[in-house]
């Protein structure tokens, strides 16, 4: 839900260049240009070098809004409660993965600026955007590349799962390279994130048409559409229809976004008549059957059933297998044959390498917390098995309103060649908040006066705001 009242949902002043701001952990900031903006923030290059300027090249960026608004605090709590290092470490270790896309959170804080108060996050730098990359291969992505994509974030899904939350708003614009490693893929902005089982209770089925349609309406979820809060297959429902989209360039519903609820009528059909409605969607060159069969596993899922993420990953590595690629291996975009074969813009521009940044400080004598997985009640762990292709749905799913549908109209199927999307949505540009400058959007050189570092003043921050997005976060 957008904040209310003055002042709320709006950007904030833009802070001074070289400006010095110092964490709740007493590590000071320095401001760098600012390059980029979202729906209520502003996004700056940042240093804790505070001696010299803040370099283009520079590692880290620092995200601002004004105090009372409410994604950042969400996206906060998030990186707090569930983000902590040593134990994104520790699930690596165990699952022997190599890379986990979660940004590195470096600390945050409060500061006052000509009598307005901020809040700012400072965050690990990425890279591009999937959803520029996927515009710039003609809409489209081969095979190997959408596979690797959806098992990467299979496993940062299970990891943010497993810590009670999910995001919600899983797409191309809040997928971001590495701005270091550019073959490593990122989730980012979790804004929308949601805490679904608090304390190892998981949040009850319930349909609420006032809040109904939350999220990007292309992607969001049969529940969000009903206005059940999110869940863990909902996540998945979600990358199922990214995937589905990257594959064949778009979806069944995408002329019809301006109406959500003929949007859910028809991922509601789509899902219903699983596996044909995805297989008839095939594009020429390209076969859906492993999208099929992963949307019908998800499809299986009781709402506060836990998924076997393992078994979904397989799917999608079987898909893999006959290329020869790894799922973590290089992400080569600009070599896709699609790209090729759709003309696509020239490509991808290589991401100049920086200094290596300093590893994030340890926290002392605290002791470590989420060493056990979050949720451990029966009602979280959920039921056991997943309903794999040409198997039954459970009765439990509830998919459909009680109330008589609109009538559905067939699912048209994709031109052969894929249609190359001009639109943009203001509040996709957050996504790209902590990646390189926007290319209509060049930084401002200009040269550093020798003034004295300025301090203002900051705050420690409250622990309860007074709301987010309509939901109360303990």
């Amino acid at each position: 839900m957008p904040p209310k009242g003055p002042g709320r949902g709006k950007l904030p002043v833009p802070l001074p260049k070289d400006m010095i701001l110092r964490d709740t952990e007493g590590k000071i900031w320095r401001l760098g240009s600012q390059i980029g903006q979202g729906g209520f923030g502003l996004i700056y290059l940042a240093s804790p070098q505070t001696q010299v300027p803040v370099e283009d090249d520079a590692v880290h960026v620092i995200k601002v809004e004004y105090l009372e608004n409410g994604p950042l605090f969400s996206e906060l709590k998030f990186y707090q409660r569930a983000a902590k290092q040593e134990h994104i470490r520790k699930w690596m270790n165990l699952k022997k993965i190599r890379c986990l896309g979660i940004p590195v959170f470096w600390g945050s804080g409060l500061a006052e600026y000509k009598g307005k108060s901020y809040r700012f996050m400072v965050m690990e730098r990425l890279g591009q955007d999937l959803q520029r990359i996927f515009e710039d291969c003609g809409s489209r992505f081969k095979k190997e590349i959408v596979l690797q994509l959806g098992a990467r974030m299979l496993d940062t899904l299970e990891y943010i799962h497993e810590n009670e939350y999910v995001h919600g708003d899983i797409k191309a614009a809040n997928l971001l390279l590495g701005y270091s490693n550019p073959h490593e893929v990122y989730l980012a902005d979790y804004g929308l994130s949601y805490r679904y089982c608090p304390n190892g209770n998981h949040k009850q089925y319930q349909e609420n048409p006032r809040k109904g349609h939350n999220g990007t309406i292309e992607f969001t979820s049969i529940d969000a559409h009903k206005g059940v809060a999110p869940s863990r297959r909902g996540d998945l429902e979600i990358l199922g229809y990214c995937m589905l989209q990257w594959l064949c360039g778009k979806l069944p519903w995408e002329q019809n976004l301006k109406d959500p609820v003929a949007v859910q009528t028809a991922k509601t059909k789509l899902m219903d008549e699983l596996p044909d409605s995805v297989l008839r969607w095939d594009s020429p060159g390209s076969s859906c059957s492993e999208i099929a069969k992963f949307l019908a596993s998800v499809s299986g899922l009781a709402y506060d059933e836990k998924p076997k993420y393992q078994v979904l990953k397989k799917i999608l590595l079987d898909g893999l297998e006959s290329s020869g690629m790894r799922y973590d291996g290089p992400l080569e975009f600009a070599a896709a044959a699609a790209c090729t074969r759709n003309h696509c813009a020239p490509k991808v521009s290589k991401v100049r390498l920086p200094k290596p940044p300093p590893k994030p400080a340890q926290k002392k004598g605290k002791k470590l917390e989420g060493e056990e997985p979050a949720c451990q009640n029966t009602g979280c762990v959920g039921v056991s098995g997943t309903q794999l292709l040409g198997e039954g749905k459970p009765s439990k799913r509830n998919r459909r309103p009680p109330q008589a549908e609109p009538q559905q109209a067939p699912l048209p199927r994709p031109s052969p060649k894929p249609v190359q999307q001009k639109e943009k949505r203001g509040h996709e540009e957050h996504s790209s908040c902590l990646s390189r400058p926007h290319t209509q959007e060049t930084c401002q050189q200009r040269q550093v006066e020798e003034n004295p570092l300025r301090f203002y003043t900051t705050r420690q921050e409250p622990e309860h705001p007074k709301k987010v997005r309509g939901l109360v976060l303990p």
